[in-house]
């Protein structure tokens, strides 16, 4: 291909060649020749920019684009694609077209790009119509329902189906907890197969922390031969390891970002090689909306905990505990019997907070909270007050509530400790749980009361009682 054909473009563009003789390897891919547009892009100088060499020389490594590179030469088709090239912090928009070279086995193509700050949703939408087609289908099932969960496992059955895969999966991580979790999923031998919980164990974020490095900029990464297994067993040995087990021979693997943050990842097992490049462009549009969809529902999840959830303490509140008992009384989620009311209020709190600090009296509050989570671990625990708690037992038996109860008593003095007063009310005395919570506030300031005869070095307290 003659030198000057390419320097007559105006955007950034380079005439590549494949090596077809070589069936892997990075080498394979050469840069021929390159305008000035895109020699300025890799060095500084666009005089030290050296042709026929291996692409690799300037770029990382992305087998996403060895893959379009390939099909474009191969099909003798052009390749379009819009991606989240996060090594450059921008949208990639990607034309290839092959060229007629005259050599089989070096064919060529023409490669140019543009990037862009923020994703173009014109450029995003020009994609085939089975895609557009999928990606509508996706949109609607998320709007149709409220259920984000059902929405969610009804989408990944879709996305499975349409790669042709045999496992396609959502999974969300936590960076900060360095936890991962499964948001939804889908496989297709149920009997011989275990589901992704199974592997997804307290030590699977360290898998999960090698996966950006194998996707190293690009916006997947994709396993699609026994060469690409033995490249990302380099990196991550113990995740190929897994695969194998697993008999996973191919996989593409898309992370899933919000706000410049990876949130999760989704990926597809097995799939039919013969689509890839439509399963690539299901899968970069689909994510891209899932993305906003998960970060939305986890921003709600989160507002919900801050809204039901003592920050102090890390029990529930008072606003959550309003919400179960009117709940209750509407019957839409009705306390079952036998139950018991326990009210537990935290003793000598102001006489602490006055002589040694308040910070002193937050640890009094939640000593007082570690207790009941530790005794109650099945059972509902809420913060009412200042220095107020109310525990809802219901779903088990009146032998257990009698035991805990014992233990919660027991428990009242310790040394070194915050001591508390404890009242209950169980079922049996009443059906009505407002009169439940009623007698059990009544009862335990009877207790507090004679806690302060007997420590008379907490009077102030005594007096608000």
């Amino acid at each position: 291909m003659e030198k000057n054909f390419i320097d007559n473009f105006k955007h950034i563009a380079a005439v590549l060649s494949v090596d077809l003789t070589v069936e892997h390897g990075a080498e394979r891919i050469k840069i021929e020749h390159a305008n000035e547009a895109y020699r300025r892009t890799v060095v500084e100088d666009p005089k030290d920019f050296e042709e026929h060499v291996p692409y690799t020389k300037y770029i990382h490594r992305d087998k996403n684009f060895e893959g379009m590179c390939l099909s474009c030469v191969k099909t003798g088709k052009c390749v379009h694609a819009y991606v989240d090239a996060a090594f450059y912090n921008a949208w990639m928009d990607i034309y290839m077209m092959p060229l007629n070279s005259g050599d089989k086995d070096h064919p060529e193509c023409l490669f140019s790009y543009d990037l862009n700050s923020k994703a173009d949703a014109d450029k995003m939408s020009d994609i085939s119509a089975d895609t557009a087609v999928h990606v509508l289908k996706t949109c609607i099932k998320l709007r149709e329902t409220d259920d984000f969960q059902a929405a969610m496992d009804s989408i990944i059955v879709d996305i499975r189906q349409i790669c042709d895969a045999s496992r396609c999966v959502i999974m969300l991580i936590d960076s900060k907890n360095r936890t991962c979790s499964v948001l939804c999923e889908d496989y297709v031998d149920h009997v011989n197969e275990l589901p992704m919980t199974a592997y997804a164990d307290e030590h699977f974020y360290d898998i999960v922390e090698t996966w950006p490095r194998l996707i190293a900029g690009s916006n997947c990464f994709i396993i699609d031969s026994e060469a690409d297994m033995e490249a990302a067993k380099a990196i991550a040995p113990e995740w190929v390891a897994s695969l194998r087990s697993a008999k996973v021979r191919k996989l593409v693997i898309y992370p899933i970002r919000s706000n410049g943050e990876t949130i999760g990842y989704i990926w597809a097992n097995n799939f039919d090689s013969s689509k890839t490049l439509a399963i690539k462009e299901i899968l970069e549009v689909t994510t891209f909306i899932l993305s906003a969809e998960i970060a939305n529902h986890q921003m709600i999840r989160q507002m919900k905990i801050l809204s039901s959830t003592d920050l102090l303490t890390g029990v529930l509140n008072r606003n959550a505990m309003n919400n179960r008992i009117l709940d209750n009384d509407n019957g839409v989620n009705i306390i079952s019997q036998p139950f018991v009311i326990f009210f537990i209020d935290v003793n000598g709190l102001k006489t602490i907070n006055d002589t040694r600090g308040h910070i002193a009296g937050d640890n009094l509050l939640k000593d007082v909270a570690t207790t009941l989570k530790e005794l109650f671990p099945k059972h509902e625990v809420y913060r009412v007050g200042g220095d107020e708690f109310m525990v809802i037992c219901s779903g088990g038996s009146l032998d257990e509530y009698h035991i805990l109860e014992e233990e919660l008593t027991a428990n009242t003095e310790r040394p070194n400790r915050a001591h508390y007063a404890v009242g209950s009310c169980y079922s049996e005395e009443t059906s009505d749980i407002r009169r439940a919570m009623h007698l059990a506030d009544e009862r335990m300031y009877v207790n507090k009361e004679d806690y302060y005869k007997r420590h008379p070095e907490y009077l102030w307290d005594r007096r608000r009682v």
